[in-house]
């Protein structure tokens, strides 16, 4: 499988506290490049808007770090617990049935090469956990990002405030 190759010269770890500065700067350095292509998408980032949320979300062991070698190469979040935000999006769980992706980064150098579609097959993979889905929202008008989460098995089941929103089976 092409993914699982890939994944083969990388490394997916939790992050540890140490690393939450390193986070940051590879969130805004990819927000900023997300700029440089037009699109609409994590300027907050860029302001510090997110930074004790990401603080936080590392200290619970929630945040992943992707490297090759000695290089960070992507990093991604995983909670079972709804945010404010995925209650305004998706609306208040009274089943607790969802684990929700956020901030799924890839550095420029090592885009265009199927790591985050790996990642994302290593999440159904390996992550064991009692949900039955996995959702995530981004912004409705980055028809690249759209595509990207629709080739990857998620299913749009609507949009929120110019925010679409996706969920997927998890395999568990």
């Amino acid at each position: 499988m092409m993914q699982a190759s890939i994944l083969n010269d990388y490394q997916i770890k939790i992050a540890s506290e140490a690393e939450s500065g390193k986070i940051m700067d590879m969130l805004k350095e990819v927000a900023i490049w997300i700029q440089s292509q037009g699109i609409d998408q994590w300027q907050y980032l860029l302001g510090g808007g997110d930074d004790d949320e990401i603080k936080q979300a590392v200290s619970k062991g929630n945040t992943y770090l992707v490297t090759k070698g000695d290089k960070l190469a992507a990093t991604f979040t995983l909670s079972s617990e709804q945010n404010d935000w995925d209650k305004h999006i998706f609306g208040e769980e009274a089943n607790h049935d969802s684990l929700y992706l956020y901030r799924l980064a890839v550095k420029p150098k090592f885009m265009k090469k199927g790591l985050g579609a790996a990642i994302l097959n290593w999440i159904d993979e390996e992550i064991t956990i009692d949900k039955q889905y996995i959702k995530l929202d981004c912004v409705e008008n980055n028809p690249k990002l759209n595509a990207f989460y629709k080739n990857n098995g998620f299913e749009l089941i609507g949009v929120t405030d110019g925010h679409s929103k996706y969920r997927k089976s998890l395999k568990n």
